[in-house]
């Protein structure tokens, strides 16, 4: 692939503020520029930056609202209400509803929970879900992951005398639901300082506030930083900040004591005598807790999340891996049929943004599907489907551009809409889609900037091979768990050479095992580089080039540092 990288090197005042901020850590002055880069700019900050502490979580009370919600909880409990714990079908969701089950379930009995179906009642709060809560007995619904526009089946179910408490991060409309409280940090009027929590996030922070009103202590909320992490990392969240310590910590339970439901996850999926890392949750364990909403209900996800009991866990993980298997099969039947859609397109006037549309379309994969289209075209992607006279879309951003703020141009033609930067869902009439595709067209064209919708490498730092080695590779440890907002550094060295011994190697011949040098060092480092296989003769031609690659541990060679490369290309 042709990267564009894209390099911003410091000014001599930042590299002297980097030099200064490295000399006070004892890290090298890379690292001290890498931190101001995630404005990490004193000694003070980097100690939070690089060991979050649980007791620098901010007090749950700042958001606007939690008084409300912990006294509606406080009110229920002691008139001993049935409470519905409702939440969205993805891992968010799903994680969420475990979360503020399993904690409620240990001081209090009548609480069930609910997931909607996704082919029968779509996202959000449904009326299907409030007669349920009604049939049931049911007074206050804590919903979770969603809610934030469910004006009127909110107005609905307080109509038979049934609360809610809304805990989500989706973007809200100016007009609010009629519930008891509602805590999101979105919100026009919103008092808490960070918004970027996941959903679960939010469940967490309730059922903290909850704890602190209660007299329990915080360590019970400990077993449930497993469900935190896995949520941040497959909601693709910020990881800086409140996230950042949600998550570190999360990591630090899912990897030293999982709970039963998690740890037959990590079993199935062959992680259970690995270090769970962030790429772990988003590639393993994220899509098996989404292939049960995807493919049948979340309902299984969620039992699964609260299982007590090891055997009967091993049995529903076993479940969930069967419709991960069918929804891989059927995501790469989908993914096929939408690139002849997009192949077939005119592509004579440069489209900026891809809309498709089939009516056959599995409903609970569109958004994997909108996913790939936007990582091989490098443009937003909507994905559409149909039930009855409706079509039902999900849609995926590239890095920068606001997605949320295309469809929500396009809002007077919509059924409904929510979401966020990057991801969104919608449904229109079926005979409004080509209003919409280009209308979504136009503004995408006038809002998405070139480098937008082109393959770009962010090359955070160049660096000399002298620079790479254990101390640096430590050190450069210690900037984990990544994500957005925190993103695995790339960096680039230029005018570095074969040592005379990389060769191709793979199955198929298709990567590059490398032993380069560069000219300011005699240290050779060894590298791979995957599916660049085309590249050899050029290495081999003994002219310098210039690599861009990730610093990695050598798996086959414990204690060894090696470059994963991303990029090669000639010296200019």
């Amino acid at each position: 692939m042709n990267y564009q990288w894209k390099y911003q090197p410091p000014t001599e005042e930042q590299k002297e503020n980097a030099k200064a901020l490295a000399h006070e850590l004892g890290i090298n002055p890379i690292l001290g520029w890498l931190l101001m880069r995630r404005g990490v700019n004193s000694a003070q900050e980097a100690k939070h930056f690089f060991r979050p502490q649980l007791n620098e979580l901010l007090d749950p009370f700042l958001f606007r609202d939690m008084r409300k919600a912990v006294d509606r909880l406080n009110d229920a409990l002691g008139k001993k209400e049935r409470i519905l714990i409702y939440g969205d079908y993805d891992v968010d969701g799903c994680t969420a509803v475990a979360l503020v089950y399993k904690f409620l379930q240990q001081f209090y009995s009548n609480v069930d929970y609910y997931i909607p179906d996704r082919n029968e009642e779509g996202y959000g709060v449904s009326h299907k879900g409030v007669d349920y809560a009604h049939e049931t007995g049911v007074k206050l619904i804590i919903v979770l992951d969603c809610g934030i526009k469910a004006i009127e089946e909110i107005g609905y179910a307080k109509s038979l005398g049934i609360d809610f408490i809304i805990c989500d991060h989706h973007v809200p409309d100016s007009v609010l639901p009629p519930a008891v409280a509602i805590l999101n940090a979105k919100r026009a009027d919103a008092t808490y300082p960070y918004t970027d929590l996941s959903g679960c996030g939010v469940g967490f922070k309730f059922m903290q506030a909850f704890a602190m009103d209660n007299g329990i202590e915080f360590n019970q909320l400990i077993p449930m930083l497993d469900l935190c992490a896995i949520s941040i990392a497959s909601d693709i969240v910020p990881i800086l900040g409140e996230n950042r310590i949600l998550a570190y910590h999360g990591l630090r339970q899912l990897n030293n004591n999982p709970s039963v439901g998690v740890k037959a996850i990590l079993d199935i999926c062959g992680l259970g005598e690995k270090e769970i890392m962030m790429n772990d949750i988003i590639f393993k364990i994220g899509p098996r807790i989404n292939a049960s909403g995807r493919m049948q209900n979340g309902n299984l996800a969620v039992s699964l999340l609260i299982e007590k009991d090891p055997i009967a866990a091993h049995r529903k993980a076993e479940q969930i891996n069967d419709f991960n298997e069918q929804r891989k099969d059927l995501d790469k039947s989908m993914t096929e049929q939408a690139n002849k859609i997009v192949e077939g397109i005119d592509h004579q006037h440069e489209p900026h943004s891809i809309v498709i549309y089939n009516e056959e379309w599995h409903r609970g994969l569109i958004g994997i599907v909108a996913s790939r289209l936007t990582e091989i075209y490098f443009r937003p992607a909507v994905v559409l489907t149909r039930t009855d006279d409706i079509a039902t879309g999900s849609a995926r951003s590239v890095s920068g551009f606001d997605i949320y703020k295309a469809i929500e141009s396009c809002r007077d033609i919509l059924e409904n809409f929510g979401g966020h930067t990057y991801a969104a869902g919608l449904s229109l009439k079926v005979e409004h889609i080509p209003e919409f595709k280009r209308r979504f067209e136009a503004y995408v064209e006038e809002h998405i900037t070139k480098e937008q919708i082109s393959a770009q490498l962010d090359i955070e730092s160049t660096i000399d091979f002298k620079d790479i080695n254990r101390k640096f590779f430590n050190d450069l440890k210690r900037f984990y768990p990544y994500g957005p907002s925190n993103p695995k550094p790339i960096f680039c060295s230029t005018q570095v050479y074969d040592y005379g011994t990389s060769k191709v190697v793979g199955r198929e011949q298709e990567h590059i095992k490398l032993e380069l040098v560069d000219n300011k060092s005699n240290n050779v480092m060894n590298g791979i580089a995957f599916g660049q296989s085309s590249q050899v003769r050029f290495i081999k031609s003994k002219h310098s080039f210039g690599i861009a690659y990730t610093i990695e541990e050598n798996t086959h060679k414990r204690g060894e540092v090696q470059l994963q490369i991303v990029d090669i290309r000639p010296t200019e």
